[in-house]
């Protein structure tokens, strides 16, 4: 009799838990747009990424790509807000709903993605970690920093690289950490550090920044997969899928030759299926993301395909001048591939 009592109550638990409605994901998209306007984490100061002008307006890839998403949300790329975060405040700064969406320079690692609380979505640039040394110190590969002093980023997975890199090698350096890349550049200017370790792309900003940018030279080698993506609270699935699937969508209007003056042209005259649905004509990708059906179509007008972004901001006509490399479409060689969008 008792055995049968408690098989009973654990039946209904059981049957309780097994239909019983999940969580109601969305409060984050809820949030955005009853807010009215999207708040975006980026860099403090990142040429190429996000970096303020001198009229003081925020300008860069990271910056394109938050503007880009407002556009998606809301039909207006000026409907965000920029927060600039340090590499160890940025990612407490979303799951405490500070920033609705990190697009800040960030490596996408398993702990990151598993441990913090949050979701790493598709990368969207690749990088990987380097050392900018004096052009006159006649080193030319990484093993001659032996006994080096070298400045580096707090909370940053350059930190563990050359941690890593030295251990391997059975060789010895002198960290000096930094929370920000401009106090990093000083202290190597001052001669306080031998080299700074970082990711290419944020040396090839840093060394545009010094006085003689011919008088510093970054090391060939690259030591590191650092790829960017941006990150979103755990937990909320729908928003995720908005963020994600408006980087593949960025991806996917270049790979079919969306750009910025054509795209309402080619929503308006193209019979291809693939495009019609991207562009909204037929409306099911929007309905699923429960956005308008021209979402794509407004992130477009608004700052251009990926190819556009990479270009204005990093590419070669630059001030960086950073060839596509691993950031080329997958049909060039390079990295860059949209999921389907069907």
């Amino acid at each position: 009799m008792f055995r049968r009592a408690i098989s009973a109550v654990a039946t209904v638990v059981f049957t309780f838990l097994w239909t019983a409605p999940p969580t109601r994901a969305g409060a984050t998209m809820d949030a955005v747009l009853a807010r009215g306007e999207l708040v975006c984490g980026i860099n403090t100061g990142f040429i190429g990424f996000s970096y303020p002008n001198e009229r003081g307006e925020w300008k860069g890839l990271d910056v394109d790509l938050c503007r880009g998403l407002a556009a998606a949300l809301f039909g207006d790329p000026n409907k965000v807000r920029f927060v600039p975060l340090t590499p160890s405040t940025r990612f407490t700064a979303v799951t405490s709903g500070e920033v609705d969406v990190l697009f800040r320079n960030s490596t996408e690692t398993m702990l990151r993605d598993v441990t913090l609380g949050l979701r790493a979505i598709t990368p969207y640039f690749y990088d990987g970690h380097s050392f900018m040394v004096a052009a006159s110190s006649g080193i030319n590969k990484a093993v001659e920093l032996d006994g080096a002093t070298i400045c580096l980023l707090q909370g940053t997975t350059n930190e563990q690289i050359t941690a890593d890199f030295f251990r391997r090698h059975n060789l010895s350096f002198t960290p000096v950490v930094f929370e920000r890349s401009e106090q990093a550049r000083d202290a190597l200017k001052a001669g306080r550090c031998d080299s700074f370790g970082s990711d290419a792309g944020n040396l090839a900003a840093v060394r545009l920044s010094m006085e003689d940018p011919s008088a510093w030279k970054i090391l060939d080698e690259r030591l590191s997969k650092e790829p960017y993506g941006p990150f979103v609270r755990r937990g909320d699935d729908e928003w995720y899928d908005v963020v994600r699937w408006y980087v593949n969508a960025l991806f996917q209007a270049e790979e079919s030759g969306i750009t910025a003056a054509n795209v309402e042209e080619i929503a308006a005259t193209t019979n291809d299926a693939d495009l019609r649905r991207l562009l909204g004509v037929t409306p099911e990708l929007g309905k699923a993301l429960k956005l308008d059906p021209k979402w794509v179509v407004n992130a477009i007008k608004a700052v251009g395909n990926y190819g556009e972004i990479f270009e204005r901001n990093l590419g070669r006509d630059s001030p960086l001048g950073l060839s596509r490399g691993l950031n080329e479409q997958w049909t060039k060689g390079g990295l860059i591939y949209a999921l389907p969008m069907r």
